[in-house]
């Protein structure tokens, strides 16, 4: 099995390598110290199978299981490991191989490693791997509102600040978020990211468009019994009916 190690504590990498040695099935190609390194190395270094920490600076877990299935990185496989028993209800959620709660024995690793050789010996392995990346976006999608939105950008993670946004916008089946004067692109639809944002913040005044209320500042007349919504710096937003009608009742 190809493992990576991902902690921010270097006295945790050191225990679980020092556990992990006597497995000569067992080869350890990277360890990571927090969220961003993870990723990279994840798509790098294609591992079976990675430990990984969940309260990380920067990216947390969760984060990290969604963003490298992101970037195509779908055959690795998950054990959670934690110091804090109250994210093991959700480590499972995002199908996780298993759940190592700190410290743990080497007899419990013992069995983590006996459930990863029976997953990865299956034909379901990779369809299982799936499942989790999958699951895990929909479970990142639950924790609204997002005070940061995360891009993969390459081997690159771009956090964008949710009070940092302008306006994102639909194209086909990606949005273009754009924030203090920069635009990226993130594959997810518009209105699975509607659902996520905080709902006194943003509003869809348009079915291609999400804006944020606070770079509003003004409407204005658009042709025949259309509005547009102009934004700090310029941009000019569409509003539909049903969005004018949103923005008047936000207004009284």
């Amino acid at each position: 099995m190809r493992v990576i190690i991902v902690d921010d504590e270097l006295l945790a990498r050191a225990v679980l390598r020092e556990y992990l040695a006597v497995y000569p099935d067992v080869e350890i190609v990277g360890e990571c110290a927090n969220g961003f390194e993870a990723v990279k190395a994840i798509a790098e270094l294609a591992p079976e199978l990675v430990f990984l920490d969940i309260q990380m600076p920067k990216l947390d877990g969760f984060e990290v299981v969604e963003l490298a299935g992101a970037g195509g990185s779908k055959c690795a496989q998950y054990v959670f490991v934690t110091a804090y028993d109250q994210f093991a209800l959700r480590a499972f959620e995002v199908h996780a191989l298993d759940y190592l709660l700190k410290p743990f024995s080497r007899e419990r690793l013992e069995q983590a490693l006996a459930h990863a050789r029976e997953r990865l010996g299956s034909p379901q392995a990779g369809a299982a791997a799936l499942e989790a990346v999958a699951a895990a976006s929909e479970a990142a999608q639950r924790r609204a509102p997002l005070e940061r939105i995360l891009i993969r950008d390459g081997t690159r993670v771009q956090v964008v600040m949710a009070s940092t946004i302008d306006y994102i916008e639909a194209q086909d089946d990606y949005v273009q978020v754009v924030a203090a004067g920069k635009a990226w692109l993130k594959s997810q639809r518009l209105s699975e990211l509607e659902e996520q944002l905080d709902p006194g913040a943003f509003l869809r005044v348009h079915r291609s468009y999400i804006v944020s209320l606070a770079a509003i500042e003004r409407i204005e007349p658009s042709g025949k019994d259309g509005h547009c919504a102009v934004l700090r710096g310029g941009a000019r937003i569409p509003v539909s009916r049903s969005g004018y009608a949103k923005l008047r009742e936000l207004m009284r």
